[in-house]
């Protein structure tokens, strides 16, 4: 080893060398892309339960308000991407919410991606089939894309599955395990790898 490569990996481990940061890569669409952190509120409601990243609805009741979801921070202009990965250990109901953006202008849910027994994941607003495969067990990626006053798309496992036409306004993002009207428990979904970015 040569003087000058053992000063060199004597820095580093000393950490007397500055590592420059890596530039984030979103999943999905070209960039540039800035990762961020935005805050979140848990939302238990009913027979919801929320501990860290898995969300459980433990009851079959097919009314009122059945959830438990992560709720970020607001969100106004600008193009947003979430990506995240869910895992459905458990369902003995059906038409569970998994990802929501809501309009907090209006208020009220935007887009919901819902998912039956059987695997069929579908958007609630019109119940068009997103992609079928998420079954119990199965780890399923999600990206969404949020160009606010354009469109909203949504990527499942990096291919684009739904787009939505999107007005202007103020947007917050939801994910977790959530009773659509139509829907009841139980279920257990485990989120993971969850990210956000925007440009």
């Amino acid at each position: 080893m040569t003087r000058t490569l053992r000063a060199l990996v004597g820095a580093v481990l000393a950490g007397g060398l500055t590592m420059a940061a890596p530039v984030a890569h979103a999943q999905v669409e070209s960039g540039p892309w800035t990762s961020y952190s935005p805050t979140f509120t848990v939302q238990e409601r009913g027979c919801g339960d929320v501990s860290d990243l898995t969300f459980r609805l433990t009851c079959s009741t097919a009314s009122g308000d059945q959830r438990a979801e992560r709720r970020y921070a607001t969100y106004t202009g600008g193009t947003r991407q979430f990506e995240g990965s869910f895992r459905i250990t458990s369902l003995g109901g059906t038409r569970i919410s998994l990802k929501q953006t809501f309009d907090d202008s209006t208020p009220g849910p935007y887009f919901m991606l819902a998912v039956e027994r059987g695997g069929r994941l579908y958007a609630v607003h019109g119940g068009t089939t997103v992609a079928t495969g998420a079954t119990v067990g199965t780890t399923v990626r999600v990206n969404t894309v949020h160009v606010v006053g354009s469109q909203h798309r949504t990527y499942i496992n990096g291919s684009l599955r739904h787009t939505y036409a999107s007005p202007g306004g103020s947007f917050y993002d939801k994910f977790g395990a959530y009773r659509t009207n139509s829907g009841q428990g139980p279920a257990t979904v485990v989120w993971s790898g969850i990210r956000f970015w925007r440009k």
